[in-house]
């Protein structure tokens, strides 16, 4: 499931969190790209570079959530 919440705060009312905020998948997906980015000296400046760098990102994300289970 890739829409689980990364900070979820609990909530006693109607919903299960008050606030979800960014989902597990974008969490994951950010600390990918700060790896990337840490670990690459290449120019980031050449066209169609952030596109691939996010996509790279995301499949990252993608099999962590898949190595956990989720």
């Amino acid at each position: 499931m890739k829409d689980i919440p990364a900070f979820p705060r609990p909530y006693s009312g109607t919903s299960q969190f008050a606030q979800e905020g960014m989902t597990l998948r974008d969490f994951f997906a950010a600390k990918a790209m700060q790896g990337l980015f840490a670990s690459d000296t290449s120019d980031w400046n050449q066209e169609g570079e952030w596109g691939e760098r996010a996509r790279t990102a995301y499949e990252m994300a993608d099999a962590m959530l898949k190595a956990r289970g989720a």
